[in-house]
């Protein structure tokens, strides 16, 4: 890439950071009733390191458990399947020369948040930022082969739900199978850090997703309940 001018260049990113907020910001809800009773809801990363305290540790993705436990809970109660994917690696990682010493196996960073653990969702360790490189992950795939929408919650919006959420989406398309990953805006964040800023790393990732065909949605709303009602 060969950059232009400074001037025209952050007045060009200026409008196209304008639009991408103006689209994400208006994004549709989708009701839980309208997906699928095969559809799956898959947490990316929502363990201690990340979520309660360590060198990764945001406030951001804190924020995440209470309403991502909320709606496993919704899946698991109308028969949904729920998958955690958490980070998990050894003191060799190379993983480490790009960030601190995180969610070390064995330890309790690695471990899913308690929220979650307590629903006892199935837990596959991922060693990568990638959970599509995990061959627990492609066996689960293959053990639910029915699923042909898939829930893409957690974090970080920008690195494992991001890499994630497009590994599964050209899994499919390789094997020339349409299927449906879904991200709710609202159930997924990233953290603020130097250069690293949340809000615009977020909006960017959120917005190459999409290009990418992963569909985006402002929330995964629960309209269970009516449907119980006589």
């Amino acid at each position: 890439m060969k950059f232009q001018e400074k001037t025209a260049f952050v007045a060009q990113c200026t409008k196209t950071v304008s639009a991408v907020y103006d689209h994400l910001t208006t994004l549709p809800g989708v009701p839980l009733s309208a997906l699928p009773g095969t559809a799956a809801l898959i947490v990316v990363d929502l363990v201690n390191g990340f979520a309660k305290e360590g060198a990764m540790y945001s406030p951001r993705v804190e924020a995440l458990i209470s309403p991502t436990a909320a709606l496993a809970r919704q899946f698991l109660e109308t028969g949904r399947p729920v998958l955690a994917l958490n980070d998990c690696h050894t003191k060799d990682s190379p993983e480490f020369s790009a960030y601190p010493v995180h969610c070390l196996k064995g330890e309790w960073e690695s471990e899913l948040v308690e929220e979650l653990k307590a629903l006892s969702i199935p837990v596959i360790e991922k060693a990568s930022t990638n959970g599509m490189q995990e061959p627990a992950v492609l066996a689960w795939l293959n053990g639910n082969s029915e699923t042909d929408t898939f829930v893409v919650t957690g974090d970080c919006t920008d690195i494992c739900v991001q890499q994630f959420a497009i590994g599964l989406k050209t899994h499919f398309t390789r094997q020339n199978r349409p299927v449906r990953v879904l991200v709710p805006v609202d159930l997924t964040d990233t953290y603020d850090l130097g250069l690293h800023g949340a809000d615009f790393t977020a909006a960017a990732a959120l917005y190459n997703m999409e290009v990418n065909g992963v569909e985006l949605c402002a929330a995964i709303a629960d309209d269970t309940a009516k449907e119980k009602t006589p």
